[in-house]
């Protein structure tokens, strides 16, 4: 499958999980770390474009594998899945790390001004101009496409980090203002992984055995890459915080349903509910300082639009998407003019969405109007467990998919707060 230009839409990305469930089980976990080119992404879900967006919910692909394969079969693939659940409750409990990378990119994009040496090396980097084939190859590749194998993306930071020396938050930028799935916790959390700074010590060195043999001979970069990976160290400490929580449903009365990037489906989220306005907000341009890739931008403008459009079939309400702008005075004015007495949304995780959502709390609080973040029983039921390393959470697999009922292996699940 040639990954070029994803569909944004709920259609699509079922359209792609009912393609790949079939491949779930063990031809997934014999092929998954090969990375045989854009040309060909059979061996991988290539999901997390949709998942990430929530244009398709983690309960239903789990449900969807699950109803094909067992645990044991799929368990590779379903561990990937929990991945995402792991990252995003890691940094819930630990979102100075955020606000660290936020701060240091800022500070290293200044240092390129400063830095002529510095600023070349970046620009060869980001421009693909390295002289190492495969890594400039995969640079192209992620502007072009949006999109990296998950291996790759390993061996793409172990690269910029040891062999081309760069600052890890330049390139944790990079990928964020590229990555179609461009996700904060996903993104900040692995790169923090490969330089031992999310797993004290531990990094991830790029091989050329392993790239040679796991992009089927495609590439050989033969006396180019580090042979050492020396982990980084920093000085600031980040306390774990209680997980954030979410809000309860709105009783009644006039409801404003907002629709954003970090949660695509919420005809599953606000099904209960009555809403009496819907609108659609996009942050996609606030990942970085520097402009976002257009296949980014693209995707998550789609998605949201994908998304309200679906909510107004299901509510029979208009509405439309706005992609820029001042979140704070949007919400307060459109509050006024449909005379809201509650807005309710998506919880946002740590990121740009959930800052332009505390921003605007307090001034939609100040005009009697509350805001009200509900967060989906997959995110309460993993995150908990995310306190330490990811095993914590993997070993939590098998009852999580219990209390979730995730193809009959029992429980309840319900999207509400929790």
């Amino acid at each position: 499958m040639l990954l070029a230009a994803p569909q944004a839409s709920r259609e699509a990305g079922l359209a792609r999980l009912e393609g790949f469930v079939p491949q779930a089980g063990p031809a997934y976990a014999r092929s998954r770390n090969f990375d045989y080119g854009p040309e060909r992404r059979d061996n991988v879900s290539v999901l997390s474009p949709w998942i990430r967006h929530r244009l398709i919910v983690e309960h239903e692909v789990l449900d969807a594998v699950l109803g094909r394969h067992t645990l044991s079969a799929a368990g590779k693939f379903v561990q990937e899945v929990f991945w995402r659940a792991y990252f995003k409750g890691a940094l819930e409990h630990r979102p100075t790390i955020w606000f660290d990378y936020r701060e240091g990119v800022d500070s290293e994009l200044a240092r390129l001004d400063r830095d002529r040496d510095l600023f070349d090396r970046y620009e060869q980097a980001t421009t693909g101009a390295t002289g190492i084939d495969c890594f400039d190859a995969w640079a192209g590749e992620l502007v072009r496409t949006g999109y990296l194998h998950n291996h790759t993306r390993m061996w793409f930071a172990s690269i910029w980090i040891y062999t081309l020396k760069l600052p890890w938050q330049l390139g944790a930028d990079f990928f964020l203002r590229h990555l179609v799935d461009g996700d904060p916790a996903s993104n900040t959390l692995s790169w923090r992984w490969v330089c031992g700074l999310h797993t004290r010590g531990k990094t991830y060195l790029a091989r050329v055995s392993n790239i040679t043999s796991y992009t089927d001979g495609r590439f050989n970069p033969q006396g180019q890459l580090a042979v050492t990976a020396p982990p980084l160290n920093e000085d600031r400490v980040h306390p774990r915080r209680r997980l954030r929580p979410a809000d309860a449903p709105p009783d009644g009365g006039r409801i404003g349903l907002l629709v954003t990037e970090e949660d695509g489906h919420p005809e599953s989220l606000f099904g209960r509910l009555a809403p009496t306005a819907l609108t659609g907000l996009v942050a996609t341009s606030l990942r970085s300082p520097r402009p976002v890739g257009l296949a980014a931008r693209d995707f998550a403008a789609a998605a949201v639009n994908d998304a309200v459009a679906r909510a107004g079939k299901a509510f029979d309400l208009p509405g439309g998407v706005v992609e820029t702008g001042n979140w704070s005075r949007m919400l307060t004015d459109w509050a006024t003019e449909q005379r809201l007495e509650s807005i309710v949304t998506a919880y946002a995780p740590v990121g740009p969405v959930a800052e332009l959502l505390a921003e605007a709390r307090p001034r939609l609080a100040a005009m009697g109007v509350q805001l009200h973040e509900l967060r989906r029983a997959y995110d309460s039921a993993a995150w908990p467990h995310a306190t330490r390393g990811y095993f914590k959470l993997k070993d939590r697999i098998p009852s999580i998919l219990g209390r979730l009922d995730v193809a009959g292996f029992g429980g309840a699940a319900q999207d509400a707060a929790g």
